[in-house]
């Protein structure tokens, strides 16, 4: 970890003022290092205060986003990687796989260059308004299913929501996340796969969430923001905890609050597969997170994958 990784993670944890001659026996590091590694800190958008003869004291922002704050508040043994900028953090996840990092980790940018969803398309991501993070999980067998995947990672999004806010989000299928009609959340689920072994090696769950976000861009259709002042990083560290609780735990439990939540279920909606669009009516969401839907013709079946859009009643 770096030092001012080391010292801001101190200061978290702390709420009392801590000196410099005491931050720098902790780490092992000269007062001229912590006091510049302060400097830095400040010029990101802590807030430090610094008061001769007692030390320095963290007065937390939640609008700040960093591997030490996010850190602080999830429940299970996952390093966390932050960034300033990346194309993606789906593509940074799997840039890491690749270089042979192990374990479970998390993946935070403040900004992505080249933010992307599910069917190709991209995920507005400036700074500062919304989080960005991929998961990267070793390969747990509930989760090895890419739809049910996707569905426990829109349920972990809601339920961390309703614990950090008093905001009721519903989900549109398979994926998306919705807050008084307008998509707040995407989710792109990735599976990794060791072609000798003929397994899933990992999977990574990426996951934007628009905060604050507005001025979309005219290209992004139906967005919205969250709209809440809120601490980030616990955010975050929220998803994350309650998506490895589902990992680790009963299916059964989250396909049932996934129901519960669903924004589809009677609607009329259309369905796209394979380039051909159909009319059906949604009835209802199977054990592993399928979409059961009766067509027109009074046939039901099971969607996995595609994209539907809701009818407007005429």
């Amino acid at each position: 970890m770096l030092l001012k990784d080391e010292i801001i993670f101190a200061l978290l944890n702390s709420t009392e003022y801590i000196s410099g001659e005491e931050l720098a026996k902790k780490f092992g590091k000269s007062r001229a290092a912590v006091w510049k590694c302060i400097k830095s800190l400040i010029s990101e958008g802590y807030e430090i205060d610094a008061v001769t003869n007692k030390g320095y004291r963290l007065i937390e922002s939640g609008n700040i986003i960093s591997a030490p704050s996010i850190k602080r508040y999830i429940k299970n043994d996952i390093d966390v990687i932050y960034y300033p900028i990346v194309d993606s953090t789906n593509n940074c996840c799997k840039r890491l796989l690749a270089e042979g990092r192990k374990g479970e980790f998390l993946v935070v940018a403040e900004q992505q260059s080249a933010g992307r969803g599910r069917q190709g398309k991209s995920f507005y991501s400036p700074s500062g308004t919304g989080v960005y993070f991929s998961l990267a999980l070793n390969p747990l067998l509930p989760l090895q299913n890419a739809v049910t995947a996707t569905t426990a990672a829109a349920v972990a999004v809601c339920r961390a929501i309703e614990k950090t806010t008093d905001k009721k989000p519903k989900i549109k299928w398979v994926n998306d996340v919705y807050l008084d009609g307008k998509k707040i959340c995407g989710i792109l689920t990735e599976a990794i796969t060791n072609f000798e072994e003929g397994i899933v090696s990992n999977v990574i769950v990426g996951i934007g969430i628009n905060i604050n976000t507005d001025n979309f861009p005219n290209e992004v259709e139906n967005a919205g923001s969250l709209d809440e002042k809120i601490n980030r990083s616990l955010l975050i560290a929220e998803v994350c905890n309650e998506l490895v609780k589902i990992a680790n735990g009963d299916i059964k439990s989250f396909i049932d609050y996934y129901r519960s939540h669903s924004l589809v279920i009677g609607e009329k909606i259309i369905f796209i597969k394979n380039g051909e669009a159909t009319p059906a009516t949604a009835i209802a969401i199977d054990k592993t997170g399928g979409l059961e839907v009766e067509l027109e013709s009074g046939e039901h079946t099971v969607l996995r994958s595609g994209e539907i859009s809701i009818r407007k009643q005429q």
